[in-house]
């Protein structure tokens, strides 16, 4: 185990030190949730657009909302606590090698990173949703490694937190989905009844 965690650490020494002075503010900026509501906004979009059943679309928005804050809560509440991986800029054997970007440093623990959870947890059930309907749904996994890899660049996580909570999120999303497929399959019933 200790060299997996050491690999982990000096590949994202790797990655971390590729910054940029011009890049800094871009990724920061692009780190922040608040420039992810465009892409949910695009979804709520398509799901009215796509399901014409306000009932069906509404309920389908609000099960994406429950994936991302379920995804957000176990690695932010559940597996940051247990595990209590210091983040990069944390790490006393390495912090002082970690390029941060002004001064931001994260919480204490990174392990999951809940980042990648609720990007994940978003894409794949974009995908799973729109795969039939959008022939760009696939970029929203694009966009979730972009954003996953801010965080790396933003020296706050090790790629080995980013690919858990990236698996976190897929798994939820998952979960959610089939809960989605059963609730659209209730309301047909209902509908022809």
């Amino acid at each position: 185990m200790e060299s997996i965690l050491q690999l982990d650490q000096r590949i994202f020494l790797f990655f971390n030190g590729l910054h940029v002075d011009w890049l800094d503010p871009i990724m920061i900026w692009a780190s922040n949730e608040i420039v992810w509501y465009p892409a949910y906004a695009l979804i709520i979009w398509l799901i009215f657009r796509t399901y014409q059943n306000w009932r069906l679309s509404a309920l389908t928005v609000v099960l994406i909302i429950l994936a991302v804050i379920s995804a957000d809560s176990f690695t932010s509440k559940v597996m940051k606590p247990y595990f209590k991986r210091p983040r990069p800029t944390h790490e006393l054997a390495i912090k002082d090698q970690v390029h941060t970007v002004y001064g931001y440093r994260g919480g204490q623990y990174g392990f999951a990173s809940s980042h990648a959870a609720n990007t994940f947890a978003f894409a794949m059930l974009a995908w799973l949703l729109f795969r039939g309907y959008w022939r760009y749904a696939g970029w929203f996994f694009a966009w979730a490694i972009a954003i996953a890899y801010t965080r790396m660049y933003l020296g706050v996580h090790y790629p080995l937190d980013l690919a858990t909570g990236a698996l976190v999120g897929v798994l939820f999303a998952l979960l959610y989905y089939q809960l989605i497929l059963w609730l659209r399959h209730r309301l047909q019933l209902q509908a022809a009844g």
